[in-house]
């Protein structure tokens, strides 16, 4: 069970079937996931016409729209940035910018390839080519980010396709890996054993205090079902 502005959803079986993954909607599991479902959901009117069928009840009226490990007033604070963001147009995509960002790091690449093959693979022409590709690659790993977060178009199927484009074909990597995981980054940031980025704890930060605490996993408080 998870809840969505205070109302009670049960997921069991639908997660097997979410389109971001079972693990992803799993971290949330007894808690409140209010703020992740805005994030991760553009169309929030065709993914409410799912869960109506979800639905089981709604949090009694003494229980809190809010994890007991959070700060009211921080949680306030950070709706109404959203909310201001969102009036600004902030994050309304500007197609130009990721144009320019598309061709020059589409025109870098070529150009590595194109130095190597046209003055041979003596020293300064291999090592311009090595510049060219690496800072072409560095920016077609943000560039795929962006759309991995469905940031550069409106509809979310041209995001990914052009993102299977740019790390699947231009530099080898699989999209749906990359989603799978980075999913679960912003699902669970920097939460041991829910973030994958802290796979690596305790092995990396074992000379410091610990980075994070595994989130306990609950009941969503006194649920009317």
């Amino acid at each position: 069970w998870l809840v969505i502005d205070r109302k009670v959803y049960d997921v069991s079986k639908f997660s097997k079937h979410h389109p971001g993954g079972s693990r992803v909607i799993s971290h949330y599991a007894g808690q409140d996931a209010t703020d992740a479902f805005v994030a991760f959901h553009n169309d929030k009117t065709l993914v409410k016409k799912y869960l109506k069928s979800l639905l089981i009840g709604e949090l009694a009226p003494d229980q809190p729209s809010f994890e007991s490990n959070k700060k009211k007033s921080l949680l306030e604070d950070f709706r109404e940035l959203r909310c201001t963001i969102e009036k600004m147009g902030l994050l309304r995509p500007n197609y130009v910018f990721f144009f320019l960002i598309f061709l020059h790091f589409v025109v870098l690449d070529a150009a590595s390839w194109l130095t190597v093959w046209y003055f041979g693979i003596s020293l300064v022409p291999f090592l311009a080519g090595m510049v060219f590709f690496t800072i072409a690659q560095i920016q077609m790993g943000w560039f795929q980010h962006d759309l991995g977060h469905c940031s550069v178009f409106r509809k979310p199927k041209w995001n990914r396709l052009l993102q299977i484009v740019v790390i699947n074909v231009l530099k080898g990597l699989p999209a749906s890996w990359w989603n799978h995981l980075h999913n679960q980054h912003h699902a669970k940031p920097n939460c041991f054993r829910k973030d994958p980025d802290l796979n690596m704890h305790p092995l990396l930060f074992s000379l410091g205090k610990t980075l994070s605490v595994e989130v306990s996993v609950g009941t969503p408080g006194e649920a009317k079902v």
